[in-house]
C-alpha cells in the first residue's frame, strides 16, 4: 500500500520540524511549503498528488485563506487548517471557504494525526460511488437539481454548481434519503465520521454555504428545509 502524501504549509520552521518527522513516522510522505506562494506553486505542479493539505492561516506573501480559495477552485482535496487564530469568526471563515477541519495552536500531535486520518477516510468515503441498484445511472434528480454520484457533479437548473467535499457529502446524505429528517449530530456523524460535540457553528456554516449554492433564494429554500429544534431535511418534491 502506497504512503499517503501530505502538503504541510507552515512558515514557522520549528513547528514544521516538529510535525513533519512525527507524521513521517506515522506513515505519511511530507512535502513542505513555508509561504503562501510556494504552497500554491507546489499544489499547482503536483495536481491531485496530495491526499491532504495542512494549512496555516498566517503566511508570508499570500494568506492561508487565499491559498485555500486557490485550492478549492480546482480540487476537493481535504484541507486541515492549523492556526493560532482560534476564534469562532476565524473558524467560520475557514470552514465557510471550504476547509474540512480546524485545529488551534498549540495542539497535540496525537490529535493532529487522528484528525488527518479521519479527514482522509471521510474523503475516500465520499469519493466511493454508490451501488447501481440504489441510484439508476448514478444520477439523482430532485426538482431542478441533478446530482451525479459517479462524477460528483451537481447541476441546478442545468447550471453546474461547485461544491466542497463536505458540501457534497451533506448533499449526498440528503438526496439518498429524500424527506428524511437529520439532526445536526446525525449529519456530523455521517459526513465528518466523528462524534458530535455540540459545535453547531460547523454545521451552520456548511448548511448556509450549501443553500447559497443550491437555492435561488437561500432565505426561502425550496430544497433543504429547517425543522427548528430538530434538524434538516431535503424536500422529496420541492415546489
Amino acid at each position: 500500500m502506497s504512503r499517503q502524501r501530505l502538503l504541510l504549509v507552515e512558515d514557522d520552521r520549528s513547528i514544521s520540524e516538529m510535525v513533519g518527522p512525527y507524521l513521517e513516522k506515522e506513515g505519511f510522505d511530507l512535502t513542505y511549503a513555508y509561504d503562501g506562494l510556494e504552497a500554491e506553486r507546489l499544489f499547482t505542479e503536483t495536481g491531485p498528488g496530495f491526499d491532504l493539505i495542512i494549512l496555516d492561516l498566517m503566511l508570508p506573501h499570500r494568506s492561508g485563506m487565499d491559498v485555500l480559495q486557490t485550492i478549492r477552485a480546482s480540487s476537493l482535496v481535504p484541507v486541515l487548517i492549523l492556526s493560532a487564530k482560534d476564534g469562532d469568526v476565524d473558524k467560520a471563515l475557514g470552514l465557510g471557504f471550504g476547509a474540512d477541519d480546524y485545529l488551534s495552536k498549540p495542539f497535540s500531535l496525537i490529535e493532529l494525526t487522528a484528525r488527518i486520518k479521519a479527514a482522509i477516510r471521510r474523503a475516500n468515503y465520499i469519493s466511493q460511488p454508490v451501488e447501481k441498484e440504489a441510484v439508476e445511472d448514478h444520477r439523482i434528480k430532485i426538482g431542478g437539481l441533478v446530482v451525479d454520484m459517479d462524477t460528483y457533479e451537481v447541476q441546478r437548473e442545468g447550471e453546474a454548481v461547485k461544491l466542497t467535499s463536505k458540501e457534497f457529502g451533506i448533499l449526498k446524505l440528503f438526496v439518498t434519503h429524500p424527506g428524511k429528517v437529520f439532526t445536526k449530530a446525525q449529519i456530523y456523524a455521517s459526513v465528518w465520521n466523528d462524534h458530535y460535540y455540540g459545535d453547531e457553528n460547523i454545521i451552520n456554516v456548511h448548511m448556509r454555504r450549501l443553500r447559497e449554492k443550491l437555492e435561488v433564494d437561500p432565505s426561502a429554500p425550496r430544497y433543504i428545509k429547517t425543522l427548528w429544534g430538530i434538524g434538516y431535511k431535503l424536500e422529496a418534491e420541492p415546489v
